[in-house]
């Protein structure tokens, strides 16, 4: 194979179908998918594979047992070689930094400038370390909250608007159909669909499918889930059964149920059954658990 996109390929066609939907699967496969995305853009050594199997062949081994190498076998190293040269070049010389966070997994962490960041459940943050001393810039996928360092312009990133700030505290929530910044400290600014609002402590600006929602001021200093509690306030069902199953890796299924109807209460990360109560019973619900999944029906069974 003369370059990685042909080795790319050639293990591409090696894999088996079960084998690519486990690939699919697995928790980091959108990380490395991307390591394999950049890899197919860097130009790695030419690499001779009959010349180097010809040196290998003319070097004196030491006597003893020794496993004959085919040339099918060498061939196959040389690829797992340069993808390893690929990958090692990403992952040394790539300026982006990237955070993760997996299903009932919280992360806190620390900013080049020293602003703190923490990080709900299945959420991903990112920025370029070596333009961050220039530009405060960072790419958020779901749930975070920020206290950060007065400076120059700090910018959150997220597909549903963008949120700026120079020092203060504030959360960032973005999921499927729902965006909203809550600020707790200082003052912020977000820009959604050309429209910038400035948000000032206990407001909040909320977006349900592309919708702007009017919301109730707030008092608390901090967001309840980084004190292990997903708290709502009249949010629609279908988030917060989105949430139980971020924070407690199970698949909730509804029977006959309306999941757009709004709810207002909170519960806890550290006993499911107690979550599941707190969610069901003010909607006049009930529950059924089988492993890791979930069914939601109403009292009479309609």
């Amino acid at each position: 194979m003369k370059n990685e996109k042909e080795i790319l390929h050639y293990f591409n066609n090696e894999l088996s179908e079960n084998q690519k939907q486990e690939l699919h699967q697995a928790d980091d496969f959108e990380f490395y998918s991307k390591i394999a995305h950049y890899a197919e853009q860097l130009e790695a050594p030419k690499i001779n594979v009959e010349q180097a199997l010809k040196e290998f062949k003319n070097k004196q081994v030491p006597k003893g047992r020794v496993k004959t190498i085919t040339f099918k076998n060498w061939y196959k190293v040389a690829a797992v070689l340069a993808i390893m040269l690929c990958c090692s070049y990403i992952l040394f010389f790539n300026n982006e930094k990237l955070y993760t966070t997996k299903i009932a997994q919280t992360e806190a962490l620390y900013l080049p400038d020293d602003s703190q960041v923490i990080l709900n459940a299945s959420s991903n943050l990112k920025y370029n370390k070596k333009e961050w001393k220039d530009e405060r810039n960072l790419t958020l996928i779901g749930e975070a909250f920020f206290k950060v360092s007065k400076g120059q312009k700090f910018t959150v990133q997220t597909s549903a608007g963008s949120v700026q700030v120079l020092g203060t505290q504030f959360n960032v929530k973005q999921r499927l159909g729902y965006f909203e910044v809550q600020c707790y400290e200082g003052l912020v600014s977000v820009l959604h669909k050309n429209q910038t609002v400035k948000l000032q402590p206990g407001k909040t600006f909320r977006v349900i499918n592309d919708k702007i929602t009017p919301v109730n001021d707030f008092s608390a200093t901090t967001p309840s889930w980084i004190q292990n509690e997903s708290s709502f306030d009249n949010i629609p069902l279908s988030q917060v059964i989105a949430e139980l199953e971020r924070q407690y890796d199970i698949h909730i299924s509804t029977k006959g149920i309306d999941i757009t109807q709004l709810y207002t209460g909170a519960f806890a990360h550290n006993d499911k059954n107690v979550a599941l109560t707190a969610v069901t019973v003010p909607l006049k619900l009930s529950y059924k658990i089988n492993g890791k999944n979930v069914i939601f029906y109403h009292y009479n069974g309609k």
